[in-house]
């Protein structure tokens, strides 16, 4: 793999340092929130390099549910390119680390299904579809065999 370029963003790179550093037993919830997070690694598409992204922890049985709201921004996060063009990716959930591909949901019943369960995990994703005009991508990440 390529080399680890953190994020730009401090909070985001603190947190995966924080979350990566102690091997997964602090810095697993958003910030204040009390909530769960889970760190998604990918590939970056132009550099190639690694990249990781704090995500809200929503599932659905073994797969992983990843929402690509960026807070309701007008435009998708980095992110969300970096998936399409590679869709596999390392998920950490606290302690484990799991192989998985991801692949963005495009059927509307199974992205409806999928997206509820995400609010239901972050209330604050239906806020966020309402502050932006764009359709908030919904991934989900399953086990690679």
């Amino acid at each position: 793999m390529g080399e680890y370029i953190p994020s730009t963003s401090a909070w985001v790179a603190e947190q995966v340092e924080l979350y990566e550093g102690s091997g997964g037993t602090e810095g697993v919830t958003l910030r204040d929130t009390g909530l769960p997070v889970i760190i998604v690694t990918n590939r970056g598409r132009k550099t190639g390099a690694i990249r990781k992204t704090p995500l809200m922890r929503a599932v659905d049985g073994d797969r992983y549910i990843l929402i690509a709201s960026q807070g309701g921004a007008p435009t998708h996060p980095v992110w969300y390119y970096n998936l399409k063009a590679d869709p596999h990716v390392e998920i950490r959930d606290k302690t484990e680390v799991y192989a998985m591909r991801a692949r963005e949901v495009t059927d509307s019943a199974e992205r409806q299904r999928l997206w509820d369960i995400a609010v239901a995990a972050f209330p604050p994703y239906q806020t966020y579809q309402q502050k932006t005009e764009r359709l908030i991508p919904v991934f989900v990440a399953e086990p690679v065999a």
